[in-house]
């Protein structure tokens, strides 16, 4: 985290330098971390999600500065573990500001959250996550033995069907409904005449705001309670709760930045809190916060692309949001 002035209002960038894998170097066009040009396509693992982003808000900065100081502050918060869980950076950095007393108080994320063309989406809430593992231990034998065995499976499946077969919710205002989904389902049995010991499943939901992680998570811990009552068998669940669902309300921040990108693009982005979770879930706590960025339609894929102009555009847009951002503060 850097800041540049003393002064109140504080607009913050974040974003991340942390990439996923790149899967089969050998099907790129371009080697994966060369950050290889090629007919104007800046081709690289990160170029959209999201190193483009942070290089045009720098570029933006520095040509603000250039024409002189901002009348507040303006910080970046960049970290390197949001591809995965998250857990050591901007979720620990926003912790240690908090403490600290530091006061952010708006912040844009530099997720690419275009669609289509640069600036038809905001991003100004997410859905949460929780992950769930659970685990029924049964006794091994022989199938031909059923007496002597307690099949795992039957009770997985049964336990399965009802928490799939369950409507969470219609939807909350601004967002899709909640969805459960079954990731896997793991017996690791190859013999056909055995009776296994354990059976495996593993589950996301993302949820909006008409549920928190620890309720989902006591209503899963009830279920499986049912199963383990009606069944005899043991059932275990770990969870994981990645973030709670959030929701920057429409206000002047939202505004301004849609004021600005409709007219550096001539687009007015459509508010929206579709997609995964981001860094913003953390943010949330310390100030309003909404992502804008490049056009996210290869990122996390083979030949993540995102054009030069692309990028130099959303620089363009970027020096916009924060000069509308301060004339109104």
């Amino acid at each position: 985290y850097a800041r540049r002035g003393t002064a109140s209002p504080n607009l913050c960038f974040a974003g991340h330098t942390d990439v996923v894998p790149t899967g089969s170097a050998e099907a790129w066009s371009a080697g994966p971390f060369e950050a290889e040009v090629k007919d104007g396509v800046l081709y690289g693992r990160g170029a959209v999600d999201m190193k483009g982003g942070i290089a045009a808000w720098v570029a933006a900065v520095s040509h603000i500065l250039a024409e002189g100081d901002v009348p507040g502050s303006l910080s970046f918060l960049i970290t390197g573990d949001e591809e995965g869980p998250a857990l050591h950076g901007t979720k620990r950095v926003v912790q240690t500001l908090m403490a600290e007393g530091e006061v952010i108080d708006a912040c844009v994320v530099g997720e690419p959250s275009s669609q289509h063309a640069l600036g038809d989406m905001i991003k100004i809430g997410r859905r949460g996550s929780l992950n769930t593992w659970i685990t029924v231990h049964g006794k091994q034998g022989h199938v031909a033995y059923p007496d002597r065995a307690a099949n795992p499976a039957p009770v997985m499946a049964r336990l399965m069907a009802r928490l799939a077969d369950h409507r969470l919710d219609d939807g909350y205002q601004g967002f899709q409904p909640s969805n459960l989904e079954i990731t896997t389902i793991d017996i690791g049995n190859p013999a056909t005449n055995v009776i296994p010991a354990e059976a495996k499943a593993r589950l996301n939901i993302r949820f909006n705001p008409n549920h928190t992680g620890d309720d989902l998570i006591a209503w899963l811990n009830a279920m499986a309670g049912e199963a383990q009552a009606a069944s005899g068998l043991r059932i275990e669940l770990e969870h994981l709760c990645s973030g709670d669902a959030f929701l920057t309300e429409p206000g002047p921040f939202i505004t301004g930045v849609q004021d600005a990108v409709e007219a550096a693009t001539g687009r007015r982005p459509e508010a929206s809190t579709t997609g995964g979770t981001s860094d913003a879930r953390f943010i949330r706590a310390m100030c309003p916060v909404l992502e804008f960025g490049l056009v996210g339609q290869t990122m996390h894929q083979i030949d993540e692309r995102a054009p030069v102009a692309e990028i130099e555009a959303l620089a363009e847009v970027y020096r916009t949001v924060i000069r509308t951002y301060f004339d109104r503060a």
